[in-house]
């Protein structure tokens, strides 16, 4: 079966706005670059091809010298728009596609092989996120409608199920880990052991412990006057 993985990627001057609070813009977008040598590493040694799609050509440029496939989005899309151009541009070639966003730098750690392997019995693999998105979905093609957004896992399912496609959740601590706050930098500080996004994030020099408070961490950081 041959497979294609998409990864969708947002303009850079765009990252990860809600980290604003920790991170500066030049460090969120050195965030988002390493977050994607994590993703793309993990998954290329499992498919045939590792696509990226985005708008920003700085993204294509730096993703087209990790060695991966790249794909401009045409016209003025959304995230969904964006994936069923790139699920259309893999329609001739490949028989599944699996989506996966740039923020999830753990995914390495979960079974990606055992991942892809239950796609040869269910038409619709899909990974929740901790906040109900999806952050990861596999399926031939064309399948189905795409539903990325707020709750997108529920969305995804129900429309998998309305379209009389049989479906398997995979639950997976490390899939559900997208990074968009503080504590999830504290998190891949914790388990992301061998990770260049646990590298980076050493190199601004962060730090994590458990929180007294209503926060899971405390994450802390190390500036120097000079």
């Amino acid at each position: 079966m041959k497979t294609c993985a998409i990864i969708p990627v947002s303009r850079f001057s765009h990252a990860k706005t809600r980290l604003s609070p920790t991170l500066s813009p030049s460090e969120r977008e050195g965030l988002l670059r390493a977050m994607l040598r994590d993703v793309s590493e993990a998954l290329r040694s499992h498919v045939d091809r590792v696509l990226v799609i985005s708008a920003d050509e700085d993204v294509l440029e730096y993703a087209y010298s990790l060695g991966l496939d790249i794909l401009e989005e045409k016209g003025q899309k959304d995230l969904n728009g964006a994936l069923e151009q790139a699920a259309d541009f893999c329609s001739s070639e490949f028989d599944r596609i699996i989506i996966t966003p740039s923020d999830v730098p753990l995914i390495g750690k979960a079974e990606v092989r055992d991942l892809l392997k239950r796609s040869e019995t269910f038409d619709l693999v899909i990974a929740p996120a901790k906040g109900g998105g999806t952050n990861t979905l596999i399926l031939e093609p064309g399948s189905m409608g795409l539903k990325f957004g707020d709750c997108s896992f529920f969305e995804h399912v129900m429309e998998a199920e309305r379209m009389g496609m049989s479906v398997h959740v995979y639950d997976s601590f490390y899939l559900s880990l997208d990074v968009n706050t503080a504590e999830d930098l504290g998190e891949i500080i914790l388990h992301g052991e061998g990770t260049h996004t646990k590298e980076y994030l050493k190199g601004l020099e962060f730090s994590v412990k458990p929180s007294r408070g209503s926060a899971r961490l405390e994450v802390s950081r190390t500036f120097h006057l000079g």
